[in-house]
């Protein structure tokens, strides 16, 4: 596909918008009022919207390789404390997905270059949950696991943060990690005790009172 064939493809795109609803732009530029934070992965087979069944301007997305949330990255550190105190989103979501690369790549014991900095957070995963997964001794089975614990180590990551503890005790936001199966186009939540997570770790990273 060329770069024209992109413009093209816009055009049908307003005409159909336009077709359904005459208003649709208008109503588009009026503002945002999303209740959910996304918070997935950058890989080109996984559509936020798409797989959650939602339309624009319903879900603030941000996306990054194996959706990480370290604290020292300000581009997700500022996307929450945008979502939660500008947004005020109710839901925040941790999305992974079975076959991450990213997760894959961190498996490896291979110099990578500049992603070595990056893929460190989820060694650093591994190193924090290493008995459990060297238990697995079937590898595909091991990697799976390891996405799946990716995502909640990310939920813990967004639950330490102060924006996020205030607006849970102040207005009752929810944190939830998911898993996006690419074999069969489900969600599966991973039933992330997200208040008994914030009652483990209060002693160390409580911020407010």
């Amino acid at each position: 596909m060329n770069v024209e064939q992109i413009f093209e493809n816009n055009q049908k795109w307003i005409a159909q918008k336009l077709e359904n609803n005459p208003q649709y732009f208008d109503q588009l530029s009026l503002g945002q009022t999303p209740e959910f934070l996304y918070i997935g992965c950058s890989d080109s087979r996984v559509s936020a919207e798409d797989l959650m069944g939602l339309k624009p301007g319903q879900v603030f997305v941000h996306r990054n390789i194996a959706n990480m949330v370290p604290n020292t990255d300000l581009n997700s550190m500022s996307v929450i404390n945008y979502a939660v105190e500008h947004l005020h989103v109710n839901h925040i979501v941790v999305c992974g997905h079975y076959g991450c690369g990213g997760v894959k790549a961190a498996m490896q014991q291979s110099d990578l270059g500049i992603l070595n900095p990056w893929l460190r957070n989820i060694r650093d995963v591994y190193r924090i949950h290493k008995r459990e997964l060297n238990s697995i001794e079937n590898e595909e089975e091991r990697y799976r696991r390891l996405i799946e614990l990716n995502v909640q180590e990310q939920c813990i990551n967004i639950i330490k943060t102060a924006e996020v503890q205030k607006a849970i005790q102040t207005r009752g936001l929810t944190v939830y990690g998911w898993i996006f199966d690419l074999h069969t186009g489900k969600l599966i939540d991973l039933e992330i005790d997200f208040k008994d997570i914030l009652k483990g770790i209060t002693e160390i990273y409580k911020i407010t009172s």
